[in-house]
């Protein structure tokens, strides 16, 4: 049994906002920021959240969610799962009534998250740099209740993500997969055109958050 008021888990920063991304883009979500990340990939936008942070106990993190009207929870980092208490963050989420989405690399095993949790694995192309670190023994346990992310650096990721997600039948294992263009690297119109011009059976995204606020922490 978890004591929610003992166990703990260090904490970058507790927000609310609009879902900028994946299938519950524009839905207001809650975020709970962890801190930490094994992974230094080129196009890291929470940098912020490698180092620092306040340790809080999961019954903290609990009151904090609360003070905001979303139903919709994610668990973002870093990396979330560095932190092994982020599992029983995740099912105490749950347990609450929240719908929970979990944002991870695919460089961490998701066999232990919660089943009522939607995991968005974000599969590393070449161009992120850290294409070795992942685990492709995940994507057995994917299901429809979980999503696929692709970062496109380049015309080349872009092509290793069209192989990987044909290689592994990702639109039959994953509720959606997601095509995004990294920020100021390819540009959105361009990775529209190479999704149709192959019919690839995707969901093309971009950051809708960084569309209305910008790249900056907090949104």
């Amino acid at each position: 049994m978890t004591d929610l008021t003992t166990e703990t888990l260090r904490i970058t920063e507790i927000f609310y906002s609009l879902q900028g991304e994946a299938r519950e883009a524009g839905i207001p979500t809650t975020f709970v920021r962890l801190t930490g990340c094994p992974l230094r990939c080129v196009y890291c936008d929470s940098e912020y959240a490698f180092y620092g942070g306040d340790k809080l106990s999961l019954a903290r993190i609990l009151e904090e969610v609360g003070k905001y009207p979303a139903r919709h929870v994610c668990v973002s980092g870093g990396e979330p799962l560095a932190q092994p208490n982020c599992l029983h963050l995740l099912t105490a989420l749950c347990d609450a009534g929240y719908q929970v989405s979990l944002e991870t690399s695919g460089a961490m095993p998701l066999g232990q998250v919660d089943a009522r949790v939607s995991r968005v694995m974000d599969l590393k192309t070449p161009g992120s740099g850290e294409v070795a670190r992942n685990r492709m023994e995940n994507i057995p346990l994917l299901n429809a209740r979980d999503q696929v992310k692709f970062v496109i650096c380049s015309r080349e990721d872009y092509e290793w993500a069209r192989f990987t997600l044909d290689q592994h039948q990702l639109t039959e294992r994953a509720g959606e997969v997601l095509f995004s263009p990294s920020y100021e690297q390819v540009a959105p119109k361009d990775l529209a055109e190479w999704i149709l011009a192959d019919g690839l059976p995707v969901r093309m995204q971009v950051q809708l958050h960084k569309l209305l606020w910008g790249d900056k922490p907090g949104v």
